[in-house]
């Protein structure tokens, strides 16, 4: 399966807590890595630079489902089920 062109859904939804260029902390759920371009492609893919989270998400059905909004739905719920407990 290939992702769906401009879902970028797993590039804002998701938190990643490694080092990013030009997000050195990582950066918080919900929020847009600066590495994604307009129409929603990854600036730092198949580069050693690239998270290693980022690289471990493979577009699979139950993951992008039908729509953008499925896509956001699944990750939220992905997000929430693995948060640390504080």
């Amino acid at each position: 399966m290939d992702c769906r062109v401009g879902c970028a859904a797993c590039c804002i939804v998701i938190s990643i807590t490694s080092p990013i260029p030009g997000m050195p902390e990582g950066k918080p759920a919900g929020v847009r890595c600066v590495q994604l371009t307009d129409d929603g492609k990854c600036r730092l893919f198949g580069k050693p630079e690239r998270p290693a989270v980022c690289g471990s998400l493979q577009p699979a059905p139950d993951m992008c489902g039908q729509s953008n909004e499925e896509a956001y739905r699944y990750l939220e719920a992905l997000e929430q089920a693995t948060r640390p407990q504080s």
